[in-house]
């Protein structure tokens, strides 16, 4: 099997203690690049988070990739990724609601993506509880928010990708419209210097 010796995503976001929004951009859109791939091969993961995404090397510049695909599903290639599926399978932090209600497609990926780009910028979730049931609870509600001081410096823009996201399955973006937003195409496609922001480490580790 591949060795990628540079560790989870989760680990790395803990170990830098700081994480500049360009960096955030440039590992999501490999993020995006991984779903869009699996779904235009007709592959739902259905659990992703930052556990399941390594990075080849510890250097800063290594890319990543996306592993275990223990609840994956693959379509029936007639639907053209339209294939409603019904097993309640993912992680609560991740999970999205109408995985919940047992009748989903492809979009559940991109809500949980949505909830891993929402960590990366902030260092903690956008649904939380004391334990599963409270977390699903808030899931269900789907309501989240930037009211934190971590999100003070974080753009706009950043912020409407994230909302384009974490959304009804009938407007949220696909792994390819997502690639296209411009926070994106401008900050992963930019120079390496950047400002760098302070994540909540002490809630990320909480959780």
């Amino acid at each position: 099997m591949e060795i990628c010796s540079g560790g989870e995503l989760f680990d790395r976001i803990i170990e830098k203690e700081y994480f500049s929004e360009r960096y955030a951009a440039k590992v999501f859109k490999q993020i995006l690049q991984a779903i869009n791939y699996c779904h235009t091969q007709g592959v739902c993961h259905r659990d992703l988070k930052p556990e399941n995404f390594l990075f080849e090397t510890k250097d800063d510049e290594s890319d990543i990739k996306v592993i275990d695909f223990g609840l994956s599903k693959i379509l029936d290639a007639s639907t053209k990724g339209l294939q409603r599926m019904k097993t309640k399978a993912g992680t609560p932090y991740y999970i999205s609601p109408e995985v919940l209600t047992g009748n989903y497609d492809l979009a559940c990926d991109l809500w949980s993506a949505g909830c891993i780009l929402y960590i990366l910028l902030c260092g903690y979730p956008p649904f939380y509880g004391d334990d599963d049931q409270e977390i699903l609870k808030m899931v269900k509600k789907g309501k989240f928010d930037f009211d934190g001081e971590e999100w003070d410096e974080v753009s706009e823009e950043a912020k409407d990708l994230i909302k384009k996201l974490i959304n009804k399955p009938e407007r949220r973006l696909t792994a390819q419209e997502a690639l296209s937003h411009t926070w994106i195409k401008t900050l992963a496609a930019s120079s390496k210097k950047d400002k760098l922001t302070k994540l909540n480490i002490g809630q990320f580790r909480q959780f």
